[in-house]
């Protein structure tokens, strides 16, 4: 397929998808959350791909909210199926795939932007970033699961604030309230998460897919623990676990199969 909003690179068993939208600063529109969604799919299905990073064009934005010209005019039904449809569609789908998703946040991150950052497994952002939840000032509420992720990554008074006041923070901020991982300059910010997919593709593709599940199963259903017992259980099933253990016991590098 062939994307206008987006692009795709390649690099050693690491893709990284560049939202590539700099006239409006990467915002997300229908068309763009329609490329991310087929992107990632595709990458989901793509066994050589290992971890996906994803960010913004430019030096400003990594994504600097929805698109809000598409929808000023919606009425209540029409908004309703709008986040509906961009939570089954990118984010909750983000969130879910097996494929780690790291957010090399380059800039402003702001409503959908913030949004699709908290999506991704984790979040690493460059100095000049700037992070917030604008919704309020429109008169209207996060829509794709900001409500429901930035309290469960910074806490609940935070996350009110934040919302509230509809104000952006910075990066130390940002990171001393956990809302990302790491904070570097700008030139440093893809290095670093390549650095960190690297390390991440030492290990074995399967246990972290059921990790993954695990960790958000303790967060949507409840059950994280009876999840983690299940994901366990199925990892001693595996060919990763054979290669894992018997790589351990011969003093060796283990070769995950990634089955």
């Amino acid at each position: 397929m062939d994307y206008e909003n987006i692009l795709i690179n390649y690099e050693n068993g690491i893709a990284i998808i560049t939202i590539n939208r700099p006239k409006k600063l990467n915002a997300l529109n229908r068309a763009t959350i329609a490329e991310l969604h087929h992107a990632f799919e595709a990458l989901e299905l793509d066994s050589t791909v290992k971890v996906i990073i994803i960010t913004g064009s430019g030096e400003k934005a990594f994504v600097a909210g929805a698109d809000i010209s598409e929808f000023a005019h919606f009425s209540v039904e029409q908004g309703e199926k709008l986040a509906a449809e961009g939570q089954a569609q990118l984010f909750d789908f983000v969130e879910n795939l097996s494929t780690p998703v790291i957010a090399a946040v380059n800039g402003f991150a702001l409503g959908g932007g913030l949004e699709l950052a908290m999506a991704c497994h984790f979040r690493v952002a460059s100095d000049n970033a700037r992070m917030g939840l604008p919704e309020t000032s429109l008169g209207v509420i996060p829509g794709y699961g900001g409500t429901q992720r930035l309290p469960q990554l910074i806490g609940k008074g935070r996350a009110m604030e934040m919302i509230m006041t509809a104000g952006m923070i910075g990066t130390e901020k940002a990171f001393a309230y956990g809302l990302i991982n790491h904070m570097v300059a700008q030139e440093e910010l893809l290095p670093l998460c390549k650095k960190i997919a690297g390390k991440i593709m030492n290990n074995s593709p399967v246990a972290i897919s059921e990790a993954i599940k695990a960790i958000n199963a303790g967060y949507r259903e409840g059950n994280g623990f009876e999840a983690e017992v299940k994901a366990f259980g199925e990892c001693f099933g595996t060919e990763d676990f054979k290669e894992g253990t018997t790589a351990f016991l011969e003093k060796r590098k283990a070769d995950f199969p990634g089955r």
